[in-house]
């Protein structure tokens, strides 16, 4: 007869051998779950338990990171589409969104189409920090600081202009259409509203100077550089203190100017002229 093995260890029994396990916790006392477990072949998501028992998402993250991790790709997951879908509304999926993107479950960027339009683009992560096909972390590049009203970016100032002695509301109008008309010569010396405002009283102070908004026109866009004008602002703003014209005989450096009159429209042709009220220009006055 065969002598048997007693130095043998006992084959070890498995787990699932069909019989009922006792319902007994894992602290000894009766109760807790039972699992009836059954092995899938078809239709199935692998989860790991780092999401499905994760200590510090609430139950609706953990649910809805589930959900999304069992989508195919391509598949919608905004609110709107998940608020739809579940009855737990907008506010708490939103929230939960936010916790699965806070624990590196999703990725959520804005990105532009190929049409131009602003999408967001949502990564589903099933093992934060992982790559998707090997065990080094993924490095994320760092977010780029938000611009708010009480960080504005700076930008270099413009240069200073002239001044005019007597900045009347009729002056400064004339010497701001001045500068409207501009681009319509040279289209790169369009400027924005900002720097209008900084260079209208150098306009207004040539001006001042008896010259025609046509004359301050022409002084303005003469001779422009061929080369791009990055800073047409700038390139103003020095023209109007390098080329300012000298003030009127009657006056010098050393006195107070004598006042002048506004600076009117003529009623007939339109033109620009110095007069106490408005009217027509002594040109169309002495026509027949």
């Amino acid at each position: 007869m065969d002598t048997q093995n007693t130095s043998a260890r006992p084959r070890p029994q498995s787990r699932n051998d069909g019989k009922n396990r006792s319902s007994r916790g894992t602290d000894g006392r009766p109760g807790g779950v039972v699992h009836d477990n059954a092995r899938h072949t078809t239709r199935f998501t692998v989860v790991g338990n780092h999401l499905a028992q994760h200590g510090e998402l609430s139950l609706t993250a953990i649910g809805l990171g589930v959900h999304i991790q069992s989508l195919p790709s391509g598949a919608r997951v905004d609110i709107d589409s998940l608020a739809a879908r579940f009855p737990e509304g907008k506010t708490r999926i939103a929230n939960a969104l936010r916790e699965l993107e806070a624990h590196g479950y999703l990725r959520r960027t804005r990105v532009r189409t190929d049409g131009g339009r602003m999408v967001t683009r949502t990564v589903s992560c099933n093992r934060p920090g992982r790559t998707a096909g090997g065990n080094e972390p993924s490095p994320q590049p760092p977010p780029r600081p938000r611009r708010t009203g009480e960080n504005p970016p700076r930008r270099r100032a413009l240069p200073t202009v002239p001044e005019p002695v007597y900045p009347t509301p009729d002056l400064l109008r004339t010497a701001l259409g001045v500068l409207s008309g501009l681009r319509r010569t040279d289209p790169r010396l369009l400027v924005s509203a900002t720097d209008a405002e900084h260079l209208v009283p150098g306009v207004a102070a040539w001006l001042e100077r008896d010259l025609t908004p046509e004359a301050v026109h022409r002084a303005l866009t003469h001779d422009l550089p061929p080369d791009p004008l990055h800073r047409p602002a700038a390139f103003l703003a020095h023209r109007l203190t390098a080329q300012l014209p000298p003030l009127p005989p009657f006056r010098t450096p050393h006195e107070d100017p004598a006042p002048q009159h506004p600076l009117q429209n003529c009623d007939t042709c339109d033109r620009a002229y110095r007069a106490p009220e408005p009217g027509s220009c002594a040109g169309c006055t002495r026509s027949p």
